[in-house]
């Protein structure tokens, strides 16, 4: 049994990077001899993003160019594929995209008490499933309290913004290594970006390992 850390950089906000997830996760059952450890890492799809936020339709529409046609068909497509993986993907008209700062922080925290994975899934079900509204402190920290954190900690963090400085420090730093878009994989230096198949992540996770094995 070979040991092997694989980090996803992504945001909470970002329907691939669950999906993303959802797939790796499919791709380590392939991989017998592999015990995986998983860390995340942040990256704001929209650190501009206002308090109030934005439509995610509008939003959607003007930041990639995309139709009112294709946005709804993208829709569809990820329901369907959520569904396919075991989630739900429940959008709505007024669905908005968030800033997710906050939320980052948060993740921050939970990371050290090793449990960033189990907050890092309740939020993408919190925004993806559960229509709630993930840049509320409120929401946060009933979703933090959830997964074991400690209500007054989480409280005290946001409202000093204790973490603010590490998660812009290490955001810059995954945009500093070229990250561009997420999800992104990286093991050692090697690195794939998109949501991609079981089978892709698991050859890619072999290869990772080989050439970590053979010191290049």
């Amino acid at each position: 049994m070979k040991n092997v850390s694989i980090d996803i950089v992504s945001d909470v906000v970002c329907p691939w990077c669950i999906v993303g997830y959802k797939k790796l996760q499919q791709a380590l059952l392939m991989l017998d001899e592999v015990n995986a450890t998983v860390n995340f890492h942040p990256f704001e799809l929209n650190p501009n993003m206002p308090k109030e936020g934005q439509n995610l339709r509008e939003h959607i529409m003007e930041k990639y160019g995309a139709s009112e046609a294709q946005s709804q068909q993208t829709r569809e497509q990820l329901t369907d594929i959520g569904a396919s993986l075991g989630f739900t993907f429940d959008y709505f008209d007024d669905m908005k995209m968030v800033n997710t700062f906050n939320a980052h922080q948060v993740l921050h925290l939970a990371s050290l008490k090793d449990k960033k994975e189990a907050l890092k899934l309740r939020l993408f079900a919190a925004f993806f499933s559960e229509r709630k509204d993930i840049s509320d402190a409120k929401v946060l920290v009933e979703e933090a309290v959830s997964i074991g954190l400690e209500k007054n900690e989480v409280e005290l963090a946001l409202a000093q913004q204790t973490y603010a400085e590490e998660v812009r420090m290490q955001d810059q730093l995954w945009m500093q290594r070229g990250i561009q878009s997420v999800p992104t994989f990286v093991i050692g230096n090697q690195g794939i970006a998109g949501a991609q198949s079981p089978e892709t992540l698991a050859q890619f996770i072999r290869e990772a390992m080989q050439q970590q094995g053979s010191g290049e």
